[in-house]
């Protein structure tokens, strides 16, 4: 039996058997025009499944214009939280009261910037933190507890703080140029699954043998 299964709501069975009930597939629990979630990404949150989309991203309405990307595998801690653009506030003038959206026929700055935010593959962000809008965060990083994310992440780094900052590098950048090649995030997850022990153990050589 495969320890993934794509189609399940509730991806995390405890030793005794009970379903963990506050960890979700995202994609299996969110239907949102602005979100692309990958296979296997998971957000723990207290709330409704059907809350996920506006628990992780509370501003990210239907009709909003920008988008949040999410890759594969992606681990989201409790109380993390997107802050997309939609967000924003007029910033050009004397004010920043946004007094149009209190009317209908007013709704909405269409002149404010709109950026996308975007998570890479195999991402685990702490638990708190917050990802600003238009950040792209690269595969295989790790974006510590409380940390806010306010500019974009290179792959296989490690960030903290606020504003978050690089702490270290996971890997050598040949190790790191060699990952993003081989991206394992895309094989079929019976192969995966054969190399678990190599990924989990940073055996780069047994990761690109046959």
């Amino acid at each position: 039996m495969p320890l993934l299964h794509a189609t399940a709501t509730h991806p995390i069975t405890l030793p005794d058997g009970t379903i963990y009930r506050d960890t979700v597939h995202l994609k299996n629990v969110i239907d949102h025009p602005r979100m692309e979630i990958g296979d296997y990404s998971y957000f723990t949150h207290a709330g409704a499944p059907e809350d996920t989309a506006l628990v992780l991203a509370p501003y990210l309405g239907p009709g909003c214009r920008e988008r949040l990307v999410i890759g594969k595998f992606v681990q989201i801690a409790r109380g993390s939280t997107f802050i997309t653009s939609s967000a924003n506030h007029p910033m050009a003038g004397f004010t920043t009261y946004p007094f149009r959206i209190f009317k209908p026929e007013t709704f909405g700055y269409k002149d404010l910037p709109v950026w996308d935010t975007v998570v890479g593959h195999d991402v685990w962000i702490g638990h708190d933190a917050t990802i600003m809008a238009g950040v792209t965060i690269g595969a295989g990083a790790i974006v510590a507890a409380r940390a806010v994310v306010t500019r974009d992440v290179p792959p296989y780094a490690v960030v903290g703080g606020n504003p978050a900052a690089i702490i270290r590098m996971r890997y050598p950048a040949e190790v790191i140029d060699e990952l993003l090649a081989i991206a394992w995030w895309d094989w079929p997850l019976d192969k995966i699954e054969a190399k678990l022990r190599a990924l989990e153990s940073g055996d780069l050589e047994a990761l690109r043998s046959d």
